[in-house]
């Protein structure tokens, strides 16, 4: 692989007019295709396989035109102190807001008559309006928004408090500037890392490329592949990342070859086939993590996979190719003009056969040293202290985001508190319960036989009777929790109805299923906690026969795999601490504390996994490299520190900046997301790969790279360590002929 990439690293560097013309014409086919593109109307979510989702399909089945996608408002009223939403003034108010609603716009379906529904709390201070539209939350128009806003305001100036509740007034995600001010800091980490402008303008040049290319090809494709809005966020998050790392590597070990004192080209095909085969593995590991994701069988997360996996093999390719290019272009610039004249000065003295002095240990090299003095030290300090980090995930608690989780700020959150005050917290999360009666002998009493014993079920604060479609052979029935949506006591009730399904069915003939927002999160938690563990075993079991044959041994793949648990958990402990608990909330911009998101660990492990493995690839790499050519095992530990330390700090920075970017997002989702993979990268590179690989690779020594010789044998031989280029280079000095070595070199 090794020398593919170094004639790949060549040929880009001198046909770069063409390469740089390729990237740009991809960009400008993915821009027009994202311009031209109809907008995504997207906001389905579905869990195929779980009762919650056989409900609603059957629902679109018997209950035709019911729109069961389709958005939803709650108006929530609240009398004056001293008056009650009962009174002819009130009712009066309600009807006009009713009538300028269904005038308002053509897109509503149905506006309800809180007092023909009994809608009205019992101390009647509190009623709601719900209103149902024909289309989802993203599809609709920007006046059914406004007119849903403008009927409240004229309310409240009638004295009333009126908030609105529901997905219609669901927003596109802000991130704001956060992802700018991430990729501010990432520049300034270069300029520091670099020294030079050019050099650090590179790998955010050719990132916002990549992303360009990548974001844009999901928005085209959006409308096409159903492709939801956090789809395109997660990527342009990802790519980013991955994007501004990889290219840092392949400049990063172009500069050092220049150092060493190579040509141009040979530099750029040298790193290309160095850096570039580690890049090329790191970027393998992310796919496979990423791609991993569709095990978990739930459409939107596989996508979501799907569409960064794409961004990350764009940013590889960006990596092996437009990095060279771009490189040709810049020439000497890549340096600083100190570096520059050290660089020349070193030159001068190789060809004149003159010894150059060694420079000062830099601080990689004695960081390496130190562990290397106290191994056991470190690898104890390390995994105590992300143990202890890691304390919070025992009260992890799963569920996904309502508008209980808002912001106090937002109408929708404050809709919730007037319903949960007037009604109950239950009310909020009312469960669905359809009965098929498709097989009864007599539909209506088999549903009332179902209301009977969901009445008598610990746990229930009310029922209403049941609503059954026009053929006469399904019905639906609310049932309404004295607990919140998001509690434990709640998910024990829809396993109450459902445990009572299989009796109910034999007694009625009629099938007994519980859907609604509340049981599709209960399902959908449910099907990720199970998913979690197949997950893990496919992801890390693939990435460990990626490393080993990457490190041609079997304890460093199981070492990292092991570091990447624990930093995993740990980043997940953290998590609960500020998302659950509450604690620095304020410092991280959460207004509201509540379960962690259900897809969190099983995201964290995929992602993070694949982010875990580059540093990994990029540090580790250089110390195989430096023990196949004939280092002993604590100096090969040195070299790798002292090459790649620096680099792997500024990666680790990089990404650091951009997910953290991420954490000033309006969605709490996003927002989670962002702190996550921000606070899980800093605990992998800092803690796991900077201390505790180094110290177990000085306890292990020798041991570190066994692998057995009929595995040896069996595994292809990837030549990571540019082994075949020391080769290449030795045929190649031991010509004189020009003709000839260009022959080797073409070989």
């Amino acid at each position: 692989m090794a020398t593919f990439l170094y004639k790949l690293g060549r040929f880009a560097f001198r046909r770069r007019r063409y390469v740089a013309l390729v990237w740009v014409a991809l960009l400008a086919l993915a821009g027009f295709g994202a311009a031209s593109a109809a907008t995504s109307t997207s906001s389905s979510f579905s869990i195929p396989g779980t009762e919650a989702q056989k409900a609603f399909d059957l629902l679109d089945q018997r209950f035709p035109g019911s729109s069961s996608d389709g958005a939803t408002a709650r108006i929530v009223f609240k009398a004056p102190a001293n008056e009650k939403m009962t009174g002819p003034d009130a009712k009066a108010e309600v009807k006009k807001v009713s009538n300028e609603l269904t005038d308002g716009s053509d897109q509503i379906k149905s506006v309800s008559d809180p007092y023909a529904t009994g809608a009205v709390s019992k101390n009647g201070s509190t009623a709601y309006v719900t209103v149902a539209y024909k289309v989802n939350a993203m599809e609709l128009k920007d006046e059914a928004k406004d007119s849903l806003e403008d009927t409240a305001a004229a309310a409240q100036k009638a004295g009333y408090t009126v908030e609105i509740g529901g997905d219609a007034l669901q927003a596109m995600p802000e991130t704001g500037s956060g992802e700018i001010i991430g990729v501010i800091l990432a520049g300034i980490v270069l300029v520091v890392t670099f020294g030079s402008l050019v050099a650090a303008g590179l790998p955010l040049l050719t990132a916002l490329i990549g992303v360009g290319i990548g974001v844009s090809s999901i928005t085209a494709l959006a409308n096409v592949l159903d492709l939801g809005s956090t789809t395109s966020t997660l990527a342009m998050m990802i790519g980013l990342a991955v994007g501004i790392d990889y290219a840092l590597f392949i400049v990063s070990r172009y500069r050092a070859e220049l150092a060493e004192g190579r040509e141009r080209e040979e530099a750029a095909g040298r790193a290309v086939g160095t850096a570039g085969s580690a890049v090329v593995f790191a970027g393998l590991t992310v796919v496979i993590a990423l791609v991993g994701l569709a095990v978990v069988n739930i459409p939107m997360l596989t996508k979501m996979g799907m569409a960064a996996a794409g961004t990350v093999a764009i940013a590889v390719l960006i990596a092996l190719t437009l990095i060279p290019a771009m490189l040709g272009f810049v020439g000497k610039r890549v340096f600083g003009r100190k570096a520059r004249k050290a660089a020349d000065a070193k030159k001068t003295s190789l060809a004149k056969g003159e010894a150059h002095p060694e420079a000062k240990p830099n601080m990689g090299t004695r960081w390496a040293r130190f562990v290397l003095r106290r191994p056991l030290m470190v690898l104890l300090v390390g995994v105590i202290g992300l143990g202890a980090i890691a304390l919070p995930v025992s009260s992890l608690e799963m569920g996904l985001p309502d508008d209980g989780s808002q912001p106090t700020s937002t109408t929708q959150r404050r809709a919730y508190d007037l319903l949960s005050d007037g009604f109950g917290p239950g009310f909020n999360g009312p469960l669905m319960v359809v009965v098929d009666a498709k097989g009864s002998d007599n539909p209506h009493a088999a549903a009332a036989d179902v209301e009977k014993k969901i009445k008598g079920l610990d746990g229930i604060a009310a029922v209403y009777p049941a609503a059954f479609n026009k053929a006469g052979d399904t019905a639906t029935i609310t049932a309404v929790p004295k607990s919140g949506p998001s509690t434990v006591e709640t998910e024990n009730v829809v396993h109450s109805i459902r445990d009572a399904a299989p009796e109910l069915k034999s007694s009625t003939g009629a099938e007994v299923l519980v859907t609604g927002s509340t049981a599709m999160n209960i399902d959908f938690s449910q099907k990720m906690n199970d998913a979690l563990l197949p997950y893990l075993a496919l992801v890390v079991g693939l990435a460990f026969l990626l490393l080993m044959i990457v490190f041609r041994s079997i304890l460093v793949p199981l070492k990292a795999a092991l570091g990447f648990l624990l930093s995993v958990v740990a980043a997940l402990g953290a998590v609960v601490a500020v998302f659950q608990w509450g604690w620095l909330g304020g410092l991280f911009g959460v207004e509201q504390t509540g379960p962690i998101m259900s897809m969190m660990p099983i995201f964290m492990v995929g992602v993070v996994f694949g982010l875990a493995m580059d540093y990994e690839v990029f540090l580790v790499t250089r110390m195989r490299e430096a023990y196949v050519h004939g280092e002993r095992p604590a100096e090969a530990i040195v070299t790798g520190f002292k090459h790649g330390a620096r680099v792997v700090t500024a990666a680790a920075v990089i990404m650091i900046a951009v997910f953290s970017g991420f954490i000033g997002a309006s969605d709490s989702m996003i927002k989670m997301i962002g702190f996550g993979l921000a606070i899980a990268v800093f605990f992998d590179a800092f803690v796991v790969r900077m201390a505790i690989v180094p110290a177990v690779l000085a306890l292990l020594g020798k041991r570190a790279w066994w692998l057995p010789r009929w595995l040896d044998r069996a595994l292809p031989n990837v030549d990571v360590e540019g082994e075949g280029l020391r080769k290449l280079e030795a045929e190649s000095s031991g010509s004189s002929d020009p003709d000839e070595k260009r022959e080797l070199v073409n070989a």
